[in-house]
């Protein structure tokens, strides 16, 4: 007990890390409705909470380096204790934004790096091995314990529990975490400021001109903020198209200002010289693509199931358990076959195997769910996913020195969560615009509808579509005076179109995960062999966002 007691602190760490993220996605109608919020304000919470920990995992990192980890880790814990807690006392969106989405993912941006680093400095050996595999166990448990946990709790009781036990759980680690062992931090190193405003000023901005296409859209002015009374579209042109293009820009001068303090001999926040290396570049961006696609299903799968079909949180666990069976069982397999096949190969099955998936759970989702297909599809992208989780983080850390594993550890976290917010913001609004467009075109194609109450939905919807069930949908036009048969019709259509959607947002993830095998040419044939032994920490499969 007492040599493995630092690996069973930061498992539960790692488990809490893990559980977060799952618990808001299934409980996502129904914190919805005790917030007074929408699905889009989810949206946007989910989004900024991976926007967060993106933006500052690398700054995380670095702060870990120079107060030492086991400091970071416990700052950290503090900073993601107050953030759960908050959470939990949450009475409206801005107050979750602030709890969940920014300050619980500034505790995470410090707690996540010192998990690994932690491991690797209490163990070696053997026992360094064995703890970096408990660890992985842990994760895959939490991903697949993290649904059903949410869901029980959130039908029986209330998901605010959840983020309250986060947070005695995280004060009872921070109370034991003295027995920690850990060297010194580098309290000489310098953090570049203008690196950190830069990255966050930059990432933000591209992030947020993402979510609000759904309601500005992307070129075309659709329902632009209006600014002294008249609505703000320069030139005929959407603030997104701009957002954008300002996002660029700044990204653009972080990365100069990197190049420039390397060659300078001074500490980049990135070091950018990294990514000119083939393996780890491809690595990286085969990381990113796979946490794109798993936080587009993992946004969109629990509003079908809860919006559309009606399930409770508990329901949508248990939908969403086969991906967490099959992302257990194939992490697994895929670090067995890692000894006999080529990383190339392995991640060219996965991500052919995640695709295939997608498009099983594609061809399941119906206005009426096929149960058995859909479960298949869950597994086999979750096979998929593990497939992959056991390569890219080896290959990522073989591709460096020993010294750079540090940073590459960063430039994982900060390109896992990149995607994770790229597909919760682009998906979801993909999928509001494709519901805003085919709905409306379906209520002026109508011909039973009276020209009055058509022109009026169409008015009103037009500026963006509420993801609301078809039920709502026909009390709310009921409420607002249409008589009973035309809010029936319109009800129909709406969630007729919902569900076209839907499907039609699933096979854009599915195109984009085909497309990723392209990203897999510069993986290597043949794995090398790990540069030092804190690099096994990439054979853990990283929680799913």
């Amino acid at each position: 007990m007492g040599k493995w007691f630092v690996l069973i602190l930061l498992s539960v760490s790692q488990f809490i890390m893990v559980l977060d993220s799952t618990v808001m996605n299934v409980s996502i109608s129904t914190v919805a409705h005790d917030l007074g919020t929408d699905i889009s304000g989810m949206q946007a919470a989910i989004t900024f909470y991976a926007l967060t920990m993106a933006a500052f995992m690398l700054t995380g990192g670095k702060l870990g380096d120079r107060w030492g980890r086991s400091l970071a880790f416990r700052i950290g814990s503090v900073v993601y204790g107050i953030g759960s807690l908050t959470t939990a006392l949450s009475p409206n969106l801005g107050v979750l934004m602030l709890g969940w989405s920014l300050v619980e993912g500034l505790g995470a941006v410090l707690v996540i790096p010192a998990i690994a680093a932690l491991a690797a400095i209490n163990y070696e050996g053997r026992a360094r091995v064995v703890a970096f595999a408990v660890l992985g166990a842990v994760t895959g448990a939490a991903a697949a314990a993290g649904p059903l946990i949410g869901g029980l709790v959130t039908t029986y009781s209330s998901w605010r529990y959840v983020f309250v036990a986060e947070a005695v759980i995280m004060t009872l680690v921070l109370i034991v975490s003295g027995r920690i062992k850990d060297v010194p931090g580098d309290r000489g190193l310098r953090i570049d400021l203008a690196s950190v405003v830069l990255s966050a000023l930059g990432l933000s901005l591209l992030v947020y001109g993402i979510l609000q296409s759904k309601t500005w859209g992307w070129v075309v002015p659709l329902d632009p903020p209006v600014i002294n009374g008249r609505p703000f579209a320069p030139f005929g042109i959407s603030p997104v198209a701009y957002l954008i293009l300002l996002s660029i820009v700044v990204l653009w001068l972080f990365v100069r200002r990197q190049q420039r303090l390397e060659r300078t001999g001074r500490v980049p926040l990135l070091k950018v010289s990294l990514l000119g290396i083939p393996a780890l570049r491809s690595g990286l961006t085969m990381f990113m693509a796979q946490y794109f696609a798993i936080a587009a299903l993992f946004f969109v799968i629990p509003v079908y199931l809860q919006t559309i079909l009606g399930f409770d949180a508990l329901e949508t666990g248990l939908k969403i358990l086969p991906l967490s069976v099959g992302l257990i069982l194939f992490s697994m397999l895929g670090s067995r076959l890692s000894t006999v096949r080529s990383a190339r190969n392995i991640g060219r099955i996965g991500q052919l195997t995640l695709g295939l998936g997608v498009l099983v759970v594609f061809l399941a989702v119906q206005p009426e769910l096929a149960d058995w297909a859909f479960g298949a599809g869950m597994f086999v992208v979750g096979a998929g996913f593990g497939l992959l989780a056991s390569q890219l983080g080896n290959v990522n850390m073989s591709a460096v020195d020993q010294s750079d594993t540090s940073e590459v550890g960063g430039l994982q976290g900060t390109f896992q969560n990149l995607g994770s917010s790229f597909g919760t913001a682009v998906v979801g609004s993909v999928f509001i615009l494709l519901l805003t467009s085919g709905f409306t075109g379906a209520v002026q194609q109508s011909e039973t509808l009276p020209g009055d109450i058509r022109d009026e939905v169409v008015a009103v919807a037009s500026k963006g579509a509420p993801i609301i069930s078809q039920q709502q949908a026909e009390d709310l036009l009921t409420d607002a005076g249409a008589d009973p048969e035309s809010a029936t019709e319109i009800a129909q259509l709406y969630a007729d179109t919902q569900v076209e959607s839907l499907r039609q947002s699933l096979f854009l993830v599915f195109a984009l995960t085909v497309l990723g095998l392209l990203l897999s040419t510069g993986l290597p044939s043949r794995l090398p062999e790990p540069a030092a032994p804190p690099a096994a920490a990439a054979s853990a499969p990283p929680p799913p966002a």
